[in-house]
């Protein structure tokens, strides 16, 4: 079989490169070893698909070359997306944040994107397994379970390494190095974090308890819950911060606002001295009773338990201070089966910025997950994947 394009990947990058490049006049071949279809879409906010953020900007997403995505970003913006779902009727509803859900479910994006590949008369190999990719004169050689495949230009979205349950593979990055690109060593990201058995020993009995935080690890703060679990943290604050946390190599403490409403923490706390409380009954009106006691004899060794009164106002300073910023050291994170996304990935200075194709390898694309480039939760990750997957099929 010939073909113009071979898309290696039938996830949100490479249905949107496909559906473009077809719609262009290109012969376009998808081929995807998952016998489900674009599965991460389909489990993805719950079942309706968070598809994009309206308050996306470059600054959202995490790259060793940061700038690297504003071109494909301002080339399909989210706008372009909207009026995308709008012309396929797909009813739809704006969370916190800036974050568009389907308001029934995530499946109405995977058939508008199948039905914008039937439109550019798309051709299918799936389940199908792919054994190695080759050049081949000016084109590529993909070998697969069903005989050779032969196509001018190869789109590799085939994905990072998150939930390898439903078909995550290196298979990408294996490809770039076979061609020489260099890859940013990946790793989970959006992902919950492991803490030590001290930590545990104190606060894993608390697992389900949440609370409204400011965390932050060596970049932008993000003011949303915090999730105790059994064997560490997580919530949406948490994930936001394991992002940063792994690029910065895992070395800094995460740090937890726990008075997010609170300006002047000393100055709150001195003003509630008089009456006779304690410190844990105190934090117990912002946050849950059995954490704030935990920290309390966490934090401060059995010493913080006397009524506040009592307490030297440079201990009240230094309580101030950790509970504007509780330095929380991860152990590690729950891995790729509880991420969202894997950060890092082909190294963005190996491709074209406009078109998404490796620069020293005529022909040959990689778009979505499987590029260094790494959103914030909520939205951010499929608007990448739409995004590359447009400049793709613009050019393939």
């Amino acid at each position: 079989m010939h073909v113009d394009v071979i898309v290696i990947g039938a996830g949100a990058a490479g249905l949107m490169c496909a559906g473009i490049a077809g719609q262009r006049g290109r012969t376009v071949l998808v081929l995807d070893h998952y016998p489900k279809l674009a599965e991460k879409i389909r489990i993805s906010g719950g079942g309706r698909c968070n598809f994009t953020n309206r308050d996306l900007r470059p600054e959202c997403y995490l790259s060793d070359n940061p700038h690297f995505c504003r071109s494909a970003l301002s080339r399909y913006t989210v706008r372009d997306f909207i009026a995308l779902v709008d012309k396929h009727r797909i009813p739809h509803h704006e969370k916190t944040l800036g974050q568009l859900f389907c308001d029934d479910s995530s499946q109405q994006i995977i058939d508008m994107l199948v039905a914008e590949c039937e439109a550019g008369r798309v051709q299918w190999q799936r389940p199908s397994a792919v054994a190695g990719v080759a050049r081949e004169g000016d084109g590529f050689r993909v070998e697969t379970d069903r005989g050779p495949r032969f196509a001018r230009s190869l789109v590799i979205a085939s994905g990072g390494l998150t939930v390898p349950k439903i078909g995550a593979t290196p298979f990408g990055y294996r490809v770039a190095e076979q061609f020489g690109l260099k890859v940013v060593p990946p790793k989970p990201a959006l992902v919950p974090l492991a803490l030590a058995p001290e930590w545990l020993a104190r606060f894993g009995e608390l697992s389900g308890a949440s609370f409204d935080s400011n965390a932050s690890c060596d970049g932008p703060v993000f003011r949303e819950q915090t999730l105790l679990t059994h064997r560490g943290l997580s919530g949406p604050a948490i994930l936001q911060a394991s992002s940063y946390w792994q690029q910065a190599g895992g070395r800094e403490p995460v740090l937890i606002d726990l008075l997010p409403d609170v300006d002047d923490a000393e100055s709150w706390l001195q003003s509630s001295r008089p009456g006779g409380q304690t410190l844990a009954s105190l934090l117990a009106r912002q946050l849950p009773r059995r954490f704030a006691q935990q920290w309390v004899d966490f934090e401060g060794r059995g010493t913080w338990n006397a009524a506040l009164v009592e307490l030297p106002r440079a201990t009240l300073a230094d309580i101030a201070r950790r509970l504007k910023g509780w330095a929380v050291q991860p152990s590690g994170t729950l891995g790729y089966n509880k991420a969202e996304v894997t950060l890092g990935g082909v190294d963005t200075r190996e491709l074209d910025q406009k078109t998404m194709m490796a620069r020293r390898i005529p022909g040959l694309y990689f778009v979505g997950e499987v590029v260094d480039v790494t959103g914030w939760l909520g939205g951010y990750n499929f608007q990448w994947a739409w995004s590359s997957g447009w400049c793709a099929g613009q050019a393939a």
